[in-house]
């Protein structure tokens, strides 16, 4: 091996050893050390609710309901992430002052995230995804019977931000709203009535307590 041989190894060793630190700096600021996140949060799940009974033009109405909720989030990068949240709710369902019954909805929610300032202690983010509603439990109201509530897939849109006291454990709140349309069946003795495209859309504010590891 001539001398410009070896000269352009040891140049290109010499390169590689220092540029090694950076490289593994770059990757420090992009990958986040703690991977995993989980929130627990009471939330208000607050319903639009906005139909009509075909037979008679009964205006349906969705109440509101406050559940805990628990999600769990994995973190791809220090910004980029996925969000999954898991919860029950019971909701009464009203048409004028009649009282239909009531239902439980299972609304599994995936959304993807961007957080902005992941290193600060006030962390904001938003997010955007897709929620899966689930009905059962279904009761009847006074007087009406066979109530049936369909669920369905709709889009949904998030912001929040996480507030970090320590480098593990902080406060979270979050809002999300669901795009979310329903069929509601319910018989009234013998006579079926139908609500169909139930606009329930719910906004659901939640707040809580953050874990990282």
């Amino acid at each position: 091996m001539n001398k410009i041989s070896k000269l352009i190894l040891l140049a290109g060793i010499a390169t590689t050893a220092f540029s090694a630190p950076v490289m593994a700096n770059d990757l420090g600021d992009i990958w986040s050390k703690e991977r995993f996140q989980i929130r627990l949060r009471a939330i208000d799940v607050i319903a639009d609710g906005d139909g009509s009974v075909t037979q008679n033009g009964l205006k349906t109405d969705v109440e509101n309901s406050i559940t805990p909720e628990i999600d769990l989030t994995y973190f791809f990068t220090k910004n980029i992430a996925a969000e999954l949240i898991a919860a029950t709710a019971k909701h009464e369902i009203d048409a004028g002052n009649f009282n239909l019954g009531e239902a439980w909805i299972l609304p599994p929610t995936l959304t993807l995230q961007y957080h902005f300032t992941p290193d600060n202690k006030f962390s904001p983010y938003v997010g955007a995804g897709l929620n899966y509603s689930l009905f059962y439990g279904e009761n009847n109201g006074n007087g009406f019977n066979n109530l049936n509530v369909d669920g369905g897939v709709g889009y949904a849109v998030q912001a929040g931000f996480d507030y970090w006291l320590s480098d593990n454990w902080g406060i979270n709140f979050d809002a999300k709203y669901v795009n979310l349309d329903v069929d509601v069946d319910v018989n009234l003795g013998a006579t079926p009535l139908n609500a169909n495209d139930v606009d329930l859309d719910p906004l659901i504010l939640g707040a809580g307590i953050s874990y990282r590891f």
